[in-house]
């Protein structure tokens, strides 16, 4: 049981931002599609996605070779429901889930190898990453849990879970604020936007002064 599965929450309408989010382009890539790939080349043991709306228009933009795509149909009334098609898709071998937000493209496979590194190391229910003091995501959570998680209702996520049983939280220290770095506005976008900028470019003067 000490597998871990990963799974995406894409399922939402992105009513915030007036238009499908997760296809928004980063530097040639959709939005979703860097978070994929940030799951894909994690630790992770399986990853799911769940999509819900435009999920058609999604299927044709992105490449999922590699992860399992679930349909929530009941998208609409809230992230709980895909919370619960993710965990209804988890594989029996897994002994947790590490739920991703589509929308957090700046989770790095590093960032999310370090919450499956805390939990394999302490067995903990509930992992989650600390950027400067803050809680962010992905959070990390047990099979024990599944069933809290099936008992959700409405447009909410783990943190009713994270209230209820903080006393099993562990938490991991990260070095980026990725874990915060949500798009929900066109500003939020043109901040990632900057930001995987300034990643690229720093990763080239490395490059460059290592050669």
């Amino acid at each position: 049981m000490g597998r871990v599965a990963g799974i995406i929450l894409a399922a939402g309408k992105s009513s915030r931002m007036g238009r499908m989010k997760l296809l928004l382009d980063v530097h040639g890539k959709p939005m979703l599609g860097h978070v994929l790939e940030n799951a894909l080349h994690s630790a992770l043991d399986e990853v799911i996605v769940v999509l819900g709306e435009e999920y058609e228009r999604i299927l044709e933009r992105i490449d999922f070779k590699g992860a399992a795509v679930v349909f929530n149909p009941d998208f609409l009334k809230g992230q709980s429901t895909s919370l619960k098609a993710g965990i209804a898709a988890v594989g029996e071998s897994c002994g947790a889930a590490l739920f991703l937000l589509g929308d957090l493209p700046l989770v790095s496979p590093g960032v999310i190898d370090a919450v499956l590194k805390k939990h394999k190391a302490t067995h903990a229910a509930i992992v989650v990453p600390v950027f400067a003091g803050k809680r962010g995501n992905p959070v990390l959570l047990a099979r024990s849990l599944f069933p809290m998680v099936l008992a959700l209702e409405g447009d909410t996520g783990a943190r009713p879970l994270l209230a209820a049983y903080k006393d099993l939280i562990e938490t991991v220290d990260v070095e980026h604020d990725g874990i915060h770095l949500d798009v929900d506005t066109w500003e939020d976008y043109l901040g990632i936007q900057e930001k995987v900028l300034s990643s690229t470019r720093q990763r080239s003067r490395l490059n460059g002064a290592q050669s």
